[in-house]
């Protein structure tokens, strides 16, 4: 497909600087940059960092059960404080 489009001044300096690093034409680092930016690789290059937190302090079995229990004692304190 041809068309015409009108770029941002930065935006042609980073198309012109990629041009240059990669002795690639214009079209390719266009077309390149936009499969990027639009997914065509649907999100390959993203790997984010895990760490471990240790052995959990409580059996996680039931953790809603545990996060509903702590909520409730949180209310019924703030109850009898009359807040």
């Amino acid at each position: 497909m041809r068309t015409t489009i009108t770029l941002d001044s930065d935006v042609e300096a980073l198309l012109e600087r990629e041009m240059a690093a990669r002795q690639l034409p214009f079209k390719q680092v266009v077309n390149d940059a936009l499969r990027r930016g639009l997914g065509a690789s649907r999100g390959a290059d993203f790997t984010f960092p895990s760490y471990s937190m240790g052995v959990p302090r409580v059996d996680l079995t039931h953790a809603l059960r545990l996060a509903a229990s702590m909520e409730d004692e949180a209310l019924l304190t703030k109850m009898a404080e009359g807040r």
